[in-house]
C-alpha cells in the first residue's frame, strides 16, 4: 500500500510540468523552474522536408513570404511557422485562452496553434514531420491574414525563442469546420482581421453567408 501515494506524486508532478501558463490551479514547481525545464528539453530537431513534398511545392503560387499555397487537397505541405506564447504583451489580455474559448493546450501529446481560419479553419489537426505531437488550430492571430503561416504555440518565452521562425513539413491529418469558423467570425467582425478571413472563408464556401449572418 505504500507505494500508491508515492505514485500519486510523481503522477501529480508529472502533470505540473505540462501545465499552460495562466493557469489557475495551484502549482507544486514555479513558472522559473518550468521554464528551464521546457528550455533544456525542447530542442526542437526535425529532419528535412522530403524531397516530393519539396518538389511538389515548387509549382504551387506564393504568399507574401514567398511561402506555396496549397489547395485543401495538399494535404503533405511545406509550411512557415512561428512560435508564440501567452506571456506575450499583445495576448495578456486573453491570459492562456484561445480564441475558440478553451484553454492552450501544451503537453507530450496535443499543442494549440494558430493561423488564419480561411486557410486552416478551427480545429484542423496537422502533424509536424520529426515531432511525435498533435497539433490543432484553436487560435488566431492578425499578423497570420492572408498567409499559410503557422504559429506554434509554447508554453514560455524561452521556448518561443528556441522554436523561432522555421520552415517545417506538415500533414494535415484533418480539416477543422468552416461553419464553426464562420459562426464565431461572424461575431467578432469589429475586428478587421475577423471581417477579413470571414469574407475569405464565405468566398471559397458561398453556402456560409447564411451562417454568419444569423
Amino acid at each position: 500500500m505504500i507505494f500508491r501515494p508515492l505514485s500519486y506524486i510523481v503522477l501529480v508532478v508529472i502533470a505540473a510540468l505540462f501545465t499552460s501558463c495562466a493557469d489557475t490551479s495551484p502549482r507544486l514547481i514555479s513558472k522559473s523552474s518550468m521554464a528551464s525545464f521546457y528550455a533544456k528539453n525542447e530542442s526542437f530537431a526535425l529532419p528535412p522536408a522530403s524531397s516530393q513534398v519539396v518538389a511538389s511545392a515548387a509549382s504551387k503560387p506564393r504568399d507574401k513570404h514567398s511561402m506555396p499555397v496549397y489547395t485543401f487537397s495538399d494535404r503533405n505541405r511545406i509550411v512557415r511557422t512561428t512560435a508564440y506564447t501567452c506571456t506575450e504583451s499583445d495576448h495578456l489580455i486573453y491570459g492562456n485562452k484561445n480564441a475558440a474559448g478553451s484553454v492552450l493546450r501544451y503537453n507530450n501529446r496535443v499543442r494549440s496553434a494558430a493561423a488564419d481560419w480561411s486557410f486552416y479553419p478551427v480545429g484542423t489537426t496537422f502533424r509536424i514531420k520529426g515531432l511525435p505531437y498533435l497539433y490543432v488550430v484553436d487560435d488566431y492571430g492578425s499578423a497570420l491574414l492572408g498567409t499559410g503561416t503557422v504559429d506554434i504555440y509554447t508554453p514560455t518565452k524561452d521556448v518561443m525563442k528556441i522554436w523561432a521562425t522555421r520552415t517545417v513539413e506538415m500533414t494535415v491529418v484533418q480539416w477543422g469546420s468552416f461553419t464553426r469558423s464562420a459562426e464565431m467570425l461572424s461575431k467578432r467582425t469589429n475586428f478587421e482581421h475577423c471581417r477579413k478571413m470571414l469574407a475569405n472563408i464565405i468566398r471559397q464556401q458561398p453556402s456560409l453567408g447564411g451562417v454568419a449572418s444569423r
